[in-house]
């Protein structure tokens, strides 16, 4: 039943990423005569990526581990297309002032990338990719009466494009890290913020300049501030991106009194809990007739709690 509900959530998946990759390129200019386009960061980024999920997949089935080939294909369309490269689409195709090329070049990698994965996957998932693949073949520039003809995809290293895909993994750090403050500290996602960064390389600063953009639109960024050494900075919320601070200023945004209760609570109980382990492996009776591996479960929990 588990991997029937995972396969359905799957299908799930694909299918509302076809919907919106249809609702942003159905009728309109994907590059299919031959206009100019200009790719993004984040095209160049997930079309390196498709090129090794490629050359995985091909691997894995030349060897007939099917299952290796489908966790393959399964992670890069959930976790890279899917979860990453759609968002990062929307600041291209949604913003005014973008270029026909810039808008164009993305339309052309949405179609083409999901093209590419129907392709990949039908192997695997026959009836909805031959589905999605005729509502779509069109604006991605490919012809044929049926996805089951169509050539299986090859990995071109040509394409494979290291500092896209560096830059892109920076960028998700800083989102990550951006919203996991939200979550640690209760800040509404509709809520936009102001954040600092210190501690910062020129490297850093460089893909800080380059990609402002993004940030600002998939972190919901009211102000960027760079803090240069020795800039004092407000009492803030931290994540670190390697040796990078990412910081919010937790003034207004935050109840101070809410939040040193809600933290008393949290002592509280982590208090409570290593008291109770302690009393249990302090307990002769216990530690000398309960499995090992038990024990040594309760140790290591109790000592996870002491670092807290």
């Amino acid at each position: 039943m588990k991997r029937l509900e995972g396969y359905r959530n799957f299908c799930n998946k694909i299918w509302n990423a076809a919907r919106y990759v249809q609702m942003n390129t159905e009728g309109e200019d994907c590059g299919q005569n031959g206009a100019d386009v200009e790719l993004s960061l984040a095209d160049r980024w997930i079309i390196s990526q498709l090129q090794r999920v490629e050359t995985e997949v091909q691997k894995h089935m030349d060897e007939y581990r099917f299952d290796m080939a489908s966790q393959s294909l399964y992670d890069f369309i959930w976790n890279e297309y899917c979860s990453w490269y759609l968002e990062l689409s929307k600041p291209v195709l949604w913003d005014d002032n973008a270029s026909a090329e810039a808008k164009r070049g993305t339309r052309q990698t949405l179609v083409q990338v999901l093209e590419q994965i129907l392709r990949l996957a039908h192997p695997i998932m026959p009836y909805i990719t031959e589905e999605i693949w005729q509502s779509i073949k069109a604006e991605a520039g490919t012809e044929g009466d049926t996805i089951m003809l169509q050539p299986f995809p090859q990995g071109d290293d040509a394409k494979l494009d290291a500092e896209a895909e560096a830059n892109i993994e920076w960028l998700k750090g800083v989102i990550t890290g951006i919203r996991n403050i939200r979550g640690e500290m209760g800040i509404s996602p509709g809520k936009d913020l102001d954040v600092l960064f210190n501690n910062g390389s020129e490297a850093d600063k460089t893909r800080l300049e380059a990609n402002q953009t993004f940030l600002s639109k998939l972190a919901a960024l009211s102000s960027i501030t760079w803090l240069n050494p020795g800039d004092e900075a407000p009492m803030s919320a931290v994540q670190l991106v390697g040796d990078m601070q990412v910081l919010v200023p937790m003034a207004g945004l935050i109840d101070k009194d809410a939040e040193l209760a809600r933290l008393k609570k949290e002592m509280d109980k982590l208090q409570k809990e290593a008291g109770r382990l302690e009393g249990k492996l302090n307990n002769e009776k216990f530690v000398a007739n309960a499995p090992e591996a038990v024990v040594a479960k309760e140790r290591e929990k109790l000592g996870s709690l002491r670092l807290r």
